[in-house]
């Protein structure tokens, strides 16, 4: 069975910029390994992480919906070999949530920190089976010890164990193939 592996990251970036490449790098390795991997399916990170994916061999799966298209003028990105439509993003991120194995959260805004906190507290809860949570990127890991510090007495240990931090995208592709076997980093 191929591993499916949900990608959530920000919209905002360009191609000349760095993470958008780092995205690339990480949509390449994952391609080449052979997962399937999830996408939002527009621009900036999704983008990245999709082309890497499609000119490695991989398949891309974009999931999209018409809120985001009423939104923002955009279409799905050209590497987007499957498009999965949903008419609201609350309906787009569950099925992001619920249809890959392993999630990996590239650096993003409101969305992507969105993206994150409904699936880490879909785990906390039982809400969905046991998965790798891991974020890209120092930023990440900055923003969660700086919330653990100020308001910790909400997050339990345990509850904190469900994120995985790493800082940069070939340890999260090692923490990856870690978890095929595992299911943890």
């Amino acid at each position: 069975m191929t591993l499916i592996v949900t990608v959530f990251g920000g919209a905002r970036l360009k191609p000349d910029h760095p993470a958008y490449n780092e995205a690339f790098k990480l949509g390449q390795l994952l391609g080449s390994a052979g997962y399937i991997v999830i996408t939002g399916g527009y621009i900036g990170t999704m983008e990245a992480v999709s082309r890497g994916v499609a000119e490695s061999g991989g398949k891309v799966i974009g999931m999209t919906c018409d809120e985001i298209e009423s939104w923002r003028k955009t279409k799905p990105n050209p590497w987007v070999q499957k498009e999965i439509r949903y008419p609201t993003i609350r309906q787009r991120l569950m099925a992001m949530i619920d249809d890959g194995q392993v999630a990996l959260a590239l650096p993003g805004g409101a969305g992507t920190l969105a993206e994150i906190s409904m699936m880490w507290n879909h785990l906390i809860t039982g809400a969905i089976s046991p998965r790798p949570l891991i974020l890209i990127g120092i930023e990440w890991k900055d923003l969660f010890d700086n919330y653990f510090n100020i308001l910790g007495e909400y997050v339990s240990l345990p509850d904190r164990a469900w994120l995985t931090f790493v800082p940069d995208v070939e340890t999260a592709f090692t923490c990856l193939n870690n978890a095929v076997s595992t299911l943890h980093c």
